[in-house]
């Protein structure tokens, strides 16, 4: 059961306004274009489905833009220890308008910008979800791999676990700092660092490497960015703050480059890449008492690490996961003030199938971002 309240606020829409008298026309229709897929790495269908009505405790967002992030590539391969639901709509990076809300939902209006998580719902009641950690909760609802996220032109939301975005953002920008920002950002604040200390992004040409470039140098650390393969991905990461650049396909020694870098090895690393070799790597270079943080999750992947050395060093190794409905409010609040911004480009949510083939292929510098209008 849901009610549509004030329609005619539907009319707000930053890309595509409509007048009062059209969306009296329009209302919510019945069907909307979305991307599917009916079995892990089998087609990707961009076709007409059903639109979904929300639960009393979920709102209906009209989504206009999505970002596509690296997970979104996993759920549709189906190579994470975590079933997907099938069929599915994947994507969870969604930017858009509340056009209904279900009966139980208080903090939501129709009209209001919100935007679709990763985590889409939890129990609210465990020890994690009590104690802020409600990505952990054995009941959470994930958006794009359980339920259906935003590579369709409507989605339903948790009303408690949607994001609240504030009137006049950039819908499109915002988009990939509802997954990729908030989850670099919880990875720094994980780091545990002080202003002025070293912390290495390694992938950092990438979605996720290109904001936590940024959300770094907001946060007062000196950044070094690892990543290679052209000329344009150390440019990239240098003009979004980083102070040296170690390029991994130019050196044959990469813990002495990068410990040469910072002088004696990072404060802290941050692993947005997708690979192993890399994660291992960063183990290495990490100075004495430094903090490596695991956040992408290459399959199978597993880290190796020296125990001796791992003792003598007294390093950690820290698994970050999506932030919080804090860290979200915060992340957000860092793009609004113009700390922050990912390189986008943006596409049609019909070509989601090209996007990931140049994601296999590591050419994706920044974030492509999805029209569902297109």
């Amino acid at each position: 059961m849901f009610v549509a309240k004030n329609p005619v606020q539907f009319s707000k829409v930053y890309a595509r306004p409509f007048s009062a008298s059209a969306f009296a026309r329009l209302a919510i229709p019945a069907t909307q274009k979305a991307v599917v897929f009916d079995t892990n790495g089998g087609p990707l269908v961009y076709k007409d489905i059903p639109v979904p009505k929300p639960k009393p405790n979920e709102i209906l967002v009209n989504v206009k833009y999505s970002g596509v992030c690296h997970t979104d590539l996993h759920a549709w391969k189906g190579d994470w220890p975590l079933a997907t639901k099938l069929p599915l709509v994947g994507g969870h990076e969604g930017a858009g308008e509340v056009v209904a809300v279900g009966d139980a939902v208080t903090h939501f209006k129709v009209g209001d910008l919100a935007g679709i998580k990763w985590l889409n719902g939890s129990c609210q009641s465990c020890e994690y979800c009590e104690s802020g950690f409600e990505s952990n909760c054995a009941h959470a609802d994930l958006s794009g791999y359980t339920h259906d996220g935003s590579f369709q032109q409507y989605a339903t939301a948790d009303a408690v676990q949607a994001a609240k975005i504030p009137k006049g953002t950039d819908l499109a920008g915002v988009a990939p700092i509802l997954c990729a920002g908030v989850t670099v950002y919880k990875a720094l604040k994980s780091a545990e660092l002080h202003q002025g200390q070293w912390v290495a992004i390694s992938g950092a040409s990438g979605g996720l490497g290109t904001l936590a470039v940024q959300y770094a140098k907001a946060m007062g650390y000196r950044v070094l960015g690892i990543d290679g393969g052209s000329e344009e991905k150390r440019t990239k990461v240098l003009e979004l703050g980083a102070e040296k650049y170690v390029d991994f396909t130019k050196t044959d020694d990469l813990v002495a480059a990068v410990q040469e870098a910072t002088n004696g090895g990072p404060h802290g690393v941050i692993n947005v890449s997708v690979s192993p070799k890399a994660m291992n790597t960063s183990v290495e270079y990490v100075r004495p008492q430094g903090k490596v943080v695991l956040v992408g999750l290459p399959a199978d992947a597993v880290v190796h690490t020296d125990v001796f050395t791992h003792v003598v060093k007294s390093i950690k190794i820290i698994g970050s996961y999506v932030g919080n409905r804090a860290d979200t409010r915060e992340a957000i609040d860092f793009f609004n003030r113009g700390l922050v911004a990912s390189p986008i480009k943006i596409v049609g949510l019909s070509e989601l199938a090209d996007v990931y083939k140049l994601m296999e292929q590591g050419k994706i510098v920044g974030r492509y971002v999805l029209d569902n209008y297109k």
